[in-house]
Order: structure tokens, then C-alpha cells, then sequence
């Protein structure tokens, strides 16, 4: 939110103590910023910045506004910008990542490896070489515990035994 948009008498929702909470502007403060009043606990606060504050709450609803899509819309535009991100990852010249060439080794190997044996494999196969790293084993072990962290279930990879991967699904 910008500095002229701050009407004093107006309600926002703004970042107090670490929370997000209502606020209505009382003055401004002459050292800068706004004296405002916490809805929530109706103590007194001090609005340094514009920054602080999220949006305008609206006096019909009481809520700040949000989006008018509906859940499936939304779940639909992110499967779109994931897929779009997907396409992305692959380079221009066709090169996979590490985690895309792991994942083609995996999907193809019978059993879990470690990330050494990736690396290996990756290489045997031309799908991914190193830049002229130390250790892209410790880098493609970290990647991959990291996506497996992140996705959960939709992961491309699961964790077999201490130290092993193998293909999700």
C-alpha cells in the first residue's frame, strides 16, 4: 500500500506484532507514520509505514477484499502455472536438470539408489553431467530430500532406505 492511499478514520488490515490484524487510523503521527487503534484488542498502536498495511477493510463486509475466483478456477490456473513452470525447467538446447535426469533414472531403474549412483548413471547415460562441481552428489542428495519435503505425496521421488531414493509412483 502507498503513502497517499492511507485515509485517516479508514480501516486496514496491517502486520502488528507479527500478526495481521484490523486497524482503524486514528491521526498521523507527527515523527512519521500513523496513530492507529488495533481493532482486535483495542489498544493503541503506531504505523511506521505504508508498508504495514495490507488492504482496505471494507466497511460493507468487514473483511478486506479477496479473490473472486472460485476454488476450482484456482486450482485450475495453478495446475496451468505449474505445468508452465515444468516447461520451463527444460532448457532451450534440450539439457535436463539433475533432479529431471534423476528422476528418468529412477523411473527406469528396478531398484533404489544413492546419490552417488545417480550421478553415475546420469553420466552413463548423457542425460546430465556435471558443471565441475565437488561434490553434485551432496547437491542431487539435497535437491531431492528438498523436493521430497516440499511435495509430499506429489513428489517424483521417495525415500527407500537410509540414503536411497527410488520413483514415486
Amino acid at each position: 500500500m502507498k503513502k497517499n492511499e492511507v485515509k485517516i478514520g479508514g480501516t486496514y488490515t496491517a502486520k502488528v506484532n507479527g500478526k495481521v490484524a484490523k486497524v482503524r487510523i486514528d491521526a498521523e503521527n507527527p515523527h512519521g507514520g500513523w496513530d492507529a487503534t488495533n481493532l482486535e484488542t483495542n489498544r493503541k498502536v503506531r504505523i511506521k509505514t505504508a508498508q504495514r498495511l495490507r488492504a482496505a477493510v471494507s466497511e460493507r463486509t468487514g473483511h478486506a477484499p479477496q479473490s473472486q475466483l472460485t476454488l476450482e478456477e484456482t486450482k485450475r490456473l495453478e495446475a496451468k502455472r505449474r505445468q508452465t513452470k515444468k516447461q520451463a525447467s527444460e532448457k532451450a538446447n534440450g539439457k535436463l536438470s539433475a533432479l529431471d535426469a534423476a528422476a528418468k533414472v529412477l523411473a527406469a531403474a528396478k531398484e533404489p539408489m544413492n546419490a552417488k549412483e545417480l550421478i553415475e548413471a546420469m553420466a552413463a547415460k548423457k542425460l546430465w553431467t556435471s558443471p565441475g562441481g565437488k561434490t553434485p552428489w551432496a547437491t542431487l542428495y539435497s535437491a531431492i530430500t528438498r523436493e521430497i519435503a516440499k511435495k509430499g505425496q506429489d513428489a517424483r521421488f521417495k525415500k527407500a532406505e537410509r540414503g536411497k531414493f527410488a520413483a514415486n509412483g
